[in-house]
């Protein structure tokens, strides 16, 4: 599937899985397309954790209560690190966004569906610190979001986008093609 395809065919999938495994050679795949991503001043925040034993998916999806998450053959928890990259600032939010994006398209590409999980473990419950102990993780790592990999089973349900006139213009805001 080309880059232009992946992106307009990309969609959360929040349905059940498949039980079709993700080979190990996929997950890697995945795994490079998101450290791929650029990173504000090349600090490279943003490590990656693939899950591909079943029943660990299983245990760190069950911290989330989300069941059709658990069925999946595998997963991606994504971690970063709250490092100042320039002055004062950190863009470590940016990193990982960017790695999950890339994740995205090429999990897209590569056939299989997923879903950005974040607001779920980033809340003031800490389930992401759970996960995050549950794998290891060291304290100075935050494990930001979590990301099931796997076949679909239901036919995903596509929103609906804005048109492209409501969203994007040219040479200053409201500026359609046309003016």
């Amino acid at each position: 599937m080309d880059l232009q395809t992946a992106i307009q065919e990309r969609f959360s999938y929040r349905g059940k899985y498949l039980n079709t495994p993700v080979p190990h050679k996929d997950l890697r795949l995945l795994l490079e397309a998101g450290l791929a991503a650029p990173s504000g001043c090349n600090k490279q925040t943003t490590s990656l954790i693939a899950l591909e034993d079943s029943l660990l998916v299983k245990q760190v999806a069950a911290l989330m209560e989300k069941p059709n998450f658990a069925s999946a053959p595998a997963a991606i928890c994504v971690l970063t690190q709250r490092i100042i990259a320039y002055r004062d600032r950190t863009y470590y939010v940016q990193d990982y966004a960017a790695a999950i994006e890339n994740i995205l398209l090429t999990a897209t590409a590569m056939g299989y569906a997923s879903c950005w999980v974040e607001g779920h473990i980033t809340d003031a419950d800490r389930i992401g610190r759970r996960m995050a102990d549950m794998l290891g993780v060291p304290q100075d790592r935050e494990l930001v979001a979590y990301l099931p990999i796997g076949v679909p089973a239901e036919k995903p349900v596509n929103v609906q986008k804005k048109p492209f006139d409501e969203r994007a213009w040219f040479n200053g805001y409201g500026k359609t093609e046309e003016n």
